[in-house]
């Protein structure tokens, strides 16, 4: 009875034993698919998370390309503004230069005329001088009153020169319809056909342009 009791124990210790054992491997199993199940879901995790930060940087990427083709589209814009700007300058500038060049020719051209207006108010001064010299008789040439005279037109007559009068030629010149006027046509051996032969009035010119026609006699 004794030795039935004891195998009785021994099996009984046995069979615990072996529960121990397999609850030991079971929690084994479970540990490790414990793990296993937290490394899946970290490698999960970490896949989605890397989905995640790809998507991110695609569409970090996307505002990037949008943001710099909007910023190359405004620099196009800021281009064609610039050069429209610099169109209006060059042409405004071209205006004013156009402008300037075209007042000075006014200007000189109104100074002109009013430079010849008065020009022509002193030359019959002058034509009163040459005939009140030319009638002084040869023996009162030396008086000191024709010597002032004298003294007196020449002074005019410089005066006249240093400010671009000078006296058109005539005599013995080929006549010129532009410079002179022709009262008379006379026959004279000593010029050739169409020459100057006589000035009865002397003509002026102002710079370029004539202020008085020389009034000649033309040689037929």
């Amino acid at each position: 009875m004794e030795a039935d009791k004891n195998l009785d124990l021994d099996n009984e210790a046995l069979e615990k034993e072996e529960a121990v054992k397999e609850a030991s491997v079971e929690a084994d199993d479970n540990i490790e698919e414990t793990s296993s199940a937290k490394e899946t879901d970290e490698n999960t995790s970490e896949a989605e998370k890397s989905g995640e930060e790809a998507e991110e940087d695609k569409k970090t990427a996307k505002k990037e390309k949008k943001l710099g083709k909007k910023k190359d589209k405004n620099i196009e814009k800021l281009e064609e503004k610039i050069a429209d700007l610099e169109d209006k300058r060059v042409r405004q500038l071209a205006e004013f230069e156009n402008f300037r060049k075209r007042s000075e020719k006014e200007k000189s051209q109104m100074f002109e005329v009013g430079a010849k207006s008065v020009i022509e108010k002193i030359l019959p001064v002058m034509d009163n001088f040459e005939r009140g010299l030319q009638a002084v008789p040869e023996e009162e040439k030396d008086a000191p009153f024709v010597q002032g005279v004298e003294m007196v037109y020449k002074q005019m007559l410089t005066a006249f020169d240093e400010i671009g009068v000078k006296p058109i030629e005539a005599v013995g010149e080929v006549f010129d319809p532009n410079l002179h006027n022709a009262v008379m046509a006379v026959d004279d051996d000593n010029f050739e056909s169409g020459t100057i032969s006589e000035e009865l009035q002397k003509g002026y010119m102002y710079k370029e342009s004539v202020v008085r026609h020389s009034m000649v006699k033309v040689v037929n």
